[in-house]
């Protein structure tokens, strides 16, 4: 038991330290406490199943992908994610474009869920899986825009620089006002993305449904039609989730 304890002691001290560079053996020892010795031990137990790895170059450590692995299957087994699939599926179908599920982890997001359009040969490719700044793209800023304002700015105080606060919460308050997130070129010059925040029945932000197009062939009443049919699937999930609103 002790050892589990320990195992998840370093894994959450490494999750903490996802955004940055790892963290060396050195460092691990101070913030779990643990001798190094015993440290050294359970690390190369815990990279032989996966849990942890290790860079060649740096010698740091980081969180192995048998997490994110495990945290899909459970969550796709969750009741909501049975409510939300079909919902994104109508909607790929309708606009003919990539369809996205954005949950928040953090100071990111991660994308845990695409339904691509077979009718669309051209697709804005994002990985399931990764993270993305919780200050970039669309449905980020929907999530930001949809929480408390004591939330969000615990979060953007630490990823946007201090001179640019003030534009970027005039972003969040226009998000607020028109119910949408549109962002074009953030991660990928060419691409732009529409994307509205899905809420629970307690009004709690559970991510973001967002719609990823190529800039170049969109009109405006092209990209008018993909908002419309967004806010549309976003309202449904969310009534689906138990949101009734704002009382």
């Amino acid at each position: 038991m002790q050892l589990i304890e320990r195992a998840m002691t370093i894994a959450k001290v490494l999750a903490a330290e996802a955004n940055n560079s790892g963290l060396s053996i050195s460092e691990l020892t101070t913030k779990c406490d643990l001798p190094l010795s015993t440290l050294h031990r359970i690390l190369k137990a815990m990279i032989q199943q996966g849990m942890i790895e290790q860079d060649e170059q740096t010698k740091h450590y980081y969180l192995g992908t048998i997490w994110m692995e495990l945290g899909l299957q459970v969550y796709d087994t969750m009741d909501y994610i049975s409510k939300i699939r079909p919902e994104l599926e109508r909607l790929a179908r309708r606009v003919e474009e990539s369809v996205y599920l954005s949950k928040p982890a953090g100071l990111d997001t991660i994308i845990i869920e695409r339904i691509d359009s077979a009718a669309n040969p051209i697709r804005i490719y994002d990985q399931l899986g990764i993270r993305i700044p919780m200050h970039i793209g669309a449905a980020n800023k929907a999530i930001l825009a949809a929480m408390s304002s004591a939330q969000s700015k615990e979060i953007i105080v630490q990823l946007v620089a201090k001179e640019d606060m003030a534009t970027f919460e005039q972003q969040l308050d226009q998000i607020r006002q028109q119910g949408y997130a549109i962002s074009h070129g953030e991660r990928t010059a060419g691409t732009s993305s529409v994307a509205v925040a899905i809420l629970d029945g307690f009004g709690e932000v559970i991510g973001a449904v967002s719609i990823g197009f190529v800039t170049f062939n969109s009109t405006q009443d092209d990209i008018n039609t993909l908002i419309e049919q967004l806010l549309e699937t976003g309202k449904r999930v969310s009534m689906k989730l138990g949101y009734r609103g704002k009382g």
